[in-house]
């Protein structure tokens, strides 16, 4: 059978792991992956636009596991009360192509976002990094507020949306985290003065330029979070030429992060190759560097991984039928397909013999 995970039953899961301690056990399990990143089957993900949001298929896989993530991306969503971002995924056996795991991903997305920001910190943001500029206080934000407090020792964040209510709400849902200082600025040059990691999340499907040169300060780190699709960005060019650029999957970064706006052979870094050793990450105090994040599949089929290893351990989620399974069937006929149809009569046949 398939294990099927709902968003109730994600919730119960993450309450039962802790959040903070899922938060870091999953960001262990993405760098374990990005790590052997060559031994994946990789493509830039499928898209599908519209005038007002994206929708989105992103596959990987490896001699083990093949996974996919369902996600879409539609920021007016919000005027209907509904997600801006939301999604599903499949975790499968590459030996019989069964599906092991139907998984909500809307709230794990979330999570795996924030920790795919923190091991790109961890590698790229200075040790003594203790205040963070968070840009965009939507969905996304608790989460990296969380995982920068939690596991890199960020101390206090300053918070600036264009939307007084979403900073209302950040932190009105982080006031349980009272070592967490969180405070309220009045535009984003105002806020990223004197941080030393500027986290930028908005949700606008536009070309912005959330971040200029002129708030640029030596040493910072910039976690670009928000632009993750053709015709988004955040960062002005100039930005992105003051500092090493640093990506996930360089084909896809190309057309939809925050380097679409630059040349064809405008330098950047596998932050893979950096996890692995093979390239540097920060090199010195006044580095400028720069995380230009979109999210790759191989961080959703970590996600996926960790959430049914946990879900097996602590008997979480349902057996679903997903797909025919003969496992427990005393009428097994691997080639009877049409077995499935017994009982079923055409609505006009029923109809007459009533």
């Amino acid at each position: 059978m398939t294990r099927f995970i709902d968003v109730p039953t994600m919730s119960r899961l993450i309450a039962t792991v802790g959040l903070q301690e899922f938060i870091g056990e999953l960001a262990d399990t993405i760098r374990h992956d990005f790590v052997n990143w060559p031994e994946f089957e990789k493509s830039a993900r499928v898209t599908s636009h519209s005038e007002i949001g994206v929708i989105e298929l992103m596959p990987v896989s490896n001699a083990q596991r093949y996974a996919f993530k369902y996600v879409n991306g539609h920021p007016k969503n919000t005027q209907r009360g509904m997600y801006t971002v939301m999604a599903f995924g499949v975790l499968a056996d590459v030996d019989t192509g069964y599906p092991i795991l139907l998984s909500e991903l809307t709230v794990a997305t979330a999570l795996r976002t924030c920790a795919t920001s923190l091991i790109a910190a961890r590698a790229l943001a200075r040790p003594d990094a203790r205040r963070m500029a968070l840009i965009g206080n939507g969905a996304q934000s608790e989460f990296q507020a969380l995982a920068f407090h939690s596991h890199l020792g960020i101390e206090e964040i300053v918070a600036y949306d264009v939307d007084t209510l979403a900073t209302e709400k950040l932190i009105r849902n982080l006031a349980n985290f009272p070592s967490l200082k969180i405070t309220r600025a009045n535009s984003t040059s105002e806020a990223v003065r004197g941080a030393d990691i500027v986290t930028t999340v908005t949700a606008d499907k536009a070309y912005a330029t959330i971040l200029t040169p002129e708030m640029i300060e030596p040493g910072m780190h910039i976690n670009a979070v928000g632009g993750d699709c053709s015709g988004k960005t955040e960062l002005h060019a100039e930005v992105l030429r003051a500092g090493s650029v640093f990506v996930e999957y360089e084909p896809q970064t190309r057309i939809e992060g925050d380097i679409q706006q630059m040349p064809a052979d405008f330098p950047v870094t596998d932050l893979w190759r950096v996890l692995a050793g093979s390239k540097p990450g920060r090199e010195n105090t006044a580095q400028v560097t720069i995380f230009d994040s979109v999210g790759f599949a191989l961080e959703d089929y970590s996600t996926l991984r960790y959430v049914h290893a946990q879900a097996e351990e602590l008997n979480f989620g349902t057996g679903v039928e997903l797909v025919p399974w003969n496992e427990h069937d005393d009428d097994r006929n691997p080639k009877d397909l049409f077995r499935y149809m017994r009982g079923a009569k055409s609505r006009k046949a029923v109809r007459r013999i009533a």
